[in-house]
């Protein structure tokens, strides 16, 4: 009895850990948490994950800290090796050397967890997303951890396209490896008995650099090269999913998401005006007088954001809810829509150290953006 109060205890801490972290794991009645922690963590793991932090560290850093637990720096490494591999924790390399930080659970040890799914845990996933605490948390962050880029065939010239906004040039400039895997959304919803309406595949979303190292290794991404990469995203494309790389110049994924399986693009039709929670330069425009009213932009929206207006005549975009993937403009057969870059571009930060960095910072500060959350949750109702 005294074991297992000391065992709910370990994990408690890591809750309040990573709670404290840039996007915050709140506490719930269920406790559904401290369950997702048990299947992610053993018990000395978790004591372990408590010395880490968002801001990657060295194994030496780390057992300086983790010293008090009694294990040898053979040990400490070894075990940060071994949760890198259960997609526990985060792994990068620099100038030859294994830096380990804290993930968030989305995205990072949720996705890790793609080769250890158990119907328990995608119960208590399922179960702890849903909930008030996890959404206000998720939607706090100061920058969101993905963003949204238009697919190549709807960019023009004039658009003068920054790098970090064109997908092509993401994959043709990473230092490697490149992996794919399946998408976790898709897969969770398979689990529960439901099918996705835009794609039978499964294998739609990347991982690039260090994160591809870490899913490479525990087998839950297999490495594909450029060409393959390329070739993937086309049929992506061709299939209406939506673009979101991690929200950085320096990418470490790339997810292909649709409307009825992705939990971020399910929390976006949740709000009323969910573009003050994305991060994207474009929204589309339609041209009146080209529009046919077919409908075609309506059906391949994934968020909701276009509908024909009351007079039949044409299509309407609710810039609220545009989030500007460009899959209306390469999908209308009257080309009546249009790109339009935002008059303010939002430049991601340069990696996602510093996306965690700048959350950190602002987390603090979160409190006005919190309250707003919960009157757009209220308005919705």
């Amino acid at each position: 009895m005294e074991d297992t109060k000391v065992e709910e205890r370990v994990y408690r801490n890591l809750q309040k850990h990573l709670d404290s972290k840039t996007l915050g794991y709140p506490a719930t009645k269920s406790g559904a948490e401290i369950r997702l922690l048990k299947h992610i963590f053993t018990p000395e793991e978790a004591r372990l994950a408590i010395h880490l932090s968002y801001k990657p560290r060295t194994a030496s850093q780390v057992h300086e800290t983790a010293s008090v637990m009694g294990l040898s720096f053979e040990d400490t490494e070894k075990m940060l090796v071994t949760m890198v591999k259960n997609g526990s924790i985060g792994r990068l390399e620099k100038e030859g050397t294994d830096y380990f930080y804290n993930l968030p659970l989305v995205v990072g040890m949720y996705e890790g967890q793609l080769h250890r799914l158990t119907q328990e845990f995608i119960e208590d996933i399922n179960e702890y997303t849903a909930t008030n605490a996890f959404g206000l948390s998720f939607l706090g962050s100061e920058l969101p951890q993905m963003r949204t880029i238009p697919v190549g065939e709807s960019i023009t010239v004039k658009h003068n396209v920054t790098g970090y906004d064109h997908v092509t040039e993401l994959i043709n400039t990473t230092e490697g490896p490149i992996g794919i895997m399946e998408c976790i959304c898709r897969k969770n919803k398979s689990m529960t008995g439901g099918s996705c309406k835009q794609t039978s595949r499964l294998e739609t979303c990347m991982t690039l650099g260090d994160w591809a190292k870490n899913f490479i290794m525990s087998g839950t991404a297999r490495e594909i090269s450029t060409h393959e990469a390329l070739d993937i995203i086309r049929q992506n494309v061709a299939e209406g999913l939506v673009l979101q790389p991690s929200n950085s110049q320096k990418i470490e994924f790339i997810c292909s998401c649709c409307g009825c399986c992705c939990g971020m693009l399910s929390v976006q039709k949740m709000l009323p005006k969910p573009v003050d929670f994305w991060a994207t330069n474009y929204h589309s425009e339609v041209n009146s007088e080209t529009c046919s009213s077919c409908g075609t932009c309506v059906d391949i929206c994934q968020v909701g954001a276009i509908s024909i207006d009351k007079s039949g005549d044409v299509a309407s975009i609710d810039l609220n809810r545009c989030i500007g993937c460009g899959n209306c403009v390469i999908n209308c057969p009257t080309e009546a829509i249009n790109l339009i870059k935002n008059e303010k571009e939002t430049v991601p930060p340069v990696n996602i150290e510093s996306l965690f960095e700048t959350n950190a910072v602002d987390k603090k500060g979160m409190l006005g953006k919190i309250k707003l959350i919960t009157k757009l949750m209220r308005m919705k109702r």
